[in-house]
């Protein structure tokens, strides 16, 4: 991919990127390193060319097979929210998509493990962090509610798609002291939580209603 594809031009600037940026920091996203990376992720690579134009737009957008990318400010928000509380070493994400997600946290972590489902999102996805140079992160064509067993327990898990309720199996795969950031619900009434496991409890923390493609079981 060309430096100037990557860069952007027009609606995909620095300009352009800057303003997303600007509109984040006023909706109360603070970490500085999160901005920073949506500032520098080219998110137009990661939707078809005719959506180039609207990358920058605070919207979820399709990526084909019924699956969408996050807007901007869910994927700062959920990255600022799992980073709370100190560094994270070995991260667990549910759901890669076309790989915008991942590119976010990974440069902010040590180690990204992603699963998805849909293999022909999973090839997209790990050409883009081969054109990006982001060398930190493991794929895996699978299902995704079931964890990366032989990679446990993660200090940190991510999830991209909402299941009814939170599965068991994450929960398992938690480091103690570690974070999971899921949306749970139902289509419409969707709230995202954040699960931190300590000795003998789980604190559960609700950040308020979001909007994601259910979290399904098996693989495509």
């Amino acid at each position: 991919m060309s430096d100037t594809r990557l860069a952007g031009i027009g609606m995909t600037s620095a300009r352009t990127r800057d303003r997303l940026v600007q509109r984040l920091r006023e909706q109360g996203i603070a970490n500085a390193a999160v901005l920073e990376r949506i500032r520098n992720v080219p998110r137009h690579i990661f939707v078809d060319e005719a959506l180039g134009s609207r990358a920058y737009e605070d919207t979820a957008l399709p990526i084909g097979f019924g699956q969408t990318i996050s807007q901007p400010f869910i994927v700062a928000r959920m990255t600022e929210a799992l980073l709370e509380g100190g560094a994270l070493e070995n991260v667990l994400e549910v759901g890669t998509g076309c790989g915008y997600q991942t590119a976010v946290l990974a440069p902010l972590v040590q180690h990204v493990h992603t699963i998805e489902r849909i293999e022909p999102l999973i090839t997209r996805a790990r050409q883009r962090m081969k054109e990006l140079g982001i060398r930190n992160v493991r794929f895996r064509h699978g299902d995704g509610s079931l964890g990366w067993k032989t990679h446990a327990p993660f200090d940190g898990i991510l999830v991209a798609a909402a299941p009814l309720t939170v599965p068991e199996a994450l929960l398992k795969q938690l480091k103690v002291g570690g974070r999971l950031l899921v949306p749970i619900g139902a289509e419409g009434a969707q709230h995202l939580v954040r699960f931190t496991k300590r000795e003998q409890r789980v604190e559960r923390e609700s950040l308020g209603p979001v909007a994601f493609v259910p979290l399904i079981g098996g693989v495509s």
